[in-house]
């Protein structure tokens, strides 16, 4: 290593030091000789190199950045292409070397040249590919420059744009074929069993739509509703499926550890800053959550999320389009459900972060005067303002018993009613899983190392049959979904 590779090189050059070193060895010179020259030679060779640096800092290139990516939103492993496009907008020429910066789970950040060898009409175009073995969302960019003076003495690296989020969905995985969607067909249809007459005022009416006739309006609906409401006459529904995801921190940390030191953990460590608070046997119901939905939704159900408080279910998350959605149908309504789901997080007192001997407990009765209730009244309502239209499938955390007792009712709402407990100590939710099947539940505890597959294909086999997602649990035979 030369001695000129130990200055730093991000704010002059080697010549720029060069300069800087010989004008001292000047203005010393001149002091000790007493030579107007070397004085005059001496500040020509400092000043130099440092109007230059002010320049390079004061007197930015302006570039356009544009950034796509290809899908705009990819699932976990996959591949994501990147495609930029880079064009200057000011004054100036030159080359300058540019480099995207990525979140370090990504490698290493891809470098360029600019302009490129194939720059048509000042923009250059380049092209590189990403992929996440985890979901969440990652800012990719921003693209740096490193640019120099005419002289070639400072260099200056900024940042050219203010880069993108990606957002990588967790992949579904494909269930078997079961009786569990039997009953109602694969025509996404089944025969209402509720005809309109004027006491089903709010279940039997809809607002009124361009062509239909008139003889149809119910004017005591339409009083009531400030709009013109029409009968519903038709025999043919579409079945609903409500999907209930459990969020809570303490359903799926052991003995309430936090994020950070335990089986529910952030990624505040990592370099690119994203954090995610989630857990393994988080992680798994996330995944159980979006391969059911494109189970069902194939299947041509309509697909309704909740949380254990009957709010939407990706209320809190950073990465929903659209947070207070409840109720998602067809291709795009999936693909809103994947998006939601790529950056839900647990949600709970985090005693980390309050200090404190024992203060999650604290943090938890806490929560619990301010906030909602969860298997209380809030979810109860909305499940019972969609009584039987189809069925109701909650994937769960840990369950203390109590909160087992209130949730078992909840099955009398849908025409079917199937649990997932994901703990980290399946054999251990007897007591738990018994309260939920008085109630009229078909329950199945498994763990985070349970392929889901086996979990699914449990609520189908008969009586006799023996769980392979929870050896030794028992399970209910129940009826067909």
């Amino acid at each position: 290593m030369s001695v000129m590779d130990r200055f730093p090189g991000h704010i002059f050059s080697r010549r720029g030091w060069g300069l800087l070193g010989a004008g001292a060895v000047s203005l010393l010179a001149a002091q000790m000789m007493g030579r107007r020259d070397l004085l005059a030679l001496a500040v020509l060779l400092i000043i130099l190199p440092l109007v230059s640096l002010a320049g390079t800092r004061m007197l930015k290139p302006r570039f356009r950045v544009y950034r796509e990516f290809i899908p705009s939103a990819v699932e976990t492993s996959a591949t994501a292409t990147v495609r930029l496009a880079v064009a200057r907008t000011g004054t100036g020429s030159g080359q300058a070397v540019m480099e995207e910066q990525l979140p370090a789970r990504f490698g290493e950040s891809p470098a360029f040249r600019f302009p490129s060898r194939s720059a048509a009409e000042g923009t250059s175009r380049y092209e590189y590919r990403l992929r996440s073995l985890q979901r969440g969302q990652f800012r990719v960019g921003p693209v740096t420059a490193e640019f120099g003076d005419p002289f070639g003495l400072s260099v200056h690296r900024h940042a050219i744009d203010g880069g993108d989020i990606l957002t990588v969905t967790p992949a579904a995985v494909e269930l078997p074929a079961t009786g569990l969607a039997g009953a109602r067909g694969n025509d996404g249809a089944t025969a209402t069993r509720i005809r309109a007459n004027p006491s089903d005022d709010d279940v039997m009416t809809r607002e009124y739509r361009h062509g239909d006739p008139m003889r149809r309006v119910h004017w005591a609906a339409t009083a009531r509703h400030g709009a013109l409401m029409v009968r519903q006459e038709e025999s043919v529904t579409t079945p609903e499926a409500t999907i209930i995801l459990d969020q809570r921190l303490a359903a799926f940390s052991q003995g309430g550890h936090h994020p950070g030191g335990g089986p529910a953990s952030g990624g505040s460590t990592d370099a690119d800053g994203h954090e995610l608070v989630t857990s393994g046997t988080f992680e798994w119901a996330v995944t159980a959550a979006i391969s059911i939905g494109t189970h069902l939704s194939e299947r041509n159900y309509a697909l309704r999320f909740l949380d254990t408080a009957g709010d939407p279910a990706f209320l809190h998350s950073p990465s929903a389009p659209d947070p207070g959605a409840e109720e998602f149908g067809g291709a795009s309504g999936l693909q809103t459900v994947a998006e939601s789901l790529a950056a839900i997080q647990l949600t709970g007192p985090q005693h980390a972060r309050t200090g404190g001997k024992d203060p999650f407990r604290r943090g938890t009765a806490a929560a619990a005067e301010a906030g909602p209730q969860s298997f209380d009244d809030g979810l109860m309502d909305k499940l019972s303002a969609h009584r039987l239209r189809g069925p109701v499938l909650a994937i769960l955390g840990r369950l203390s018993l109590p909160e087992a007792r209130r949730l078992s009712p909840a099955a009398g709402f849908g025409a079917n009613a199937f649990a997932l407990l994901v703990t980290d100590r399946a054999g251990d939710s007897g007591d738990v899983l018994e309260a939920l099947r008085l109630g009229g539940w078909r329950a199945v505890a498994v763990s985070e190392s349970t392929p889901l597959p086996a979990a699914w294909q449990a609520f189908d086999q008969d009586r006799a049959g023996k769980s392979p997602a929870a050896a030794g649990v028992p399970r209910r035979a129940g009826g067909q979904l």
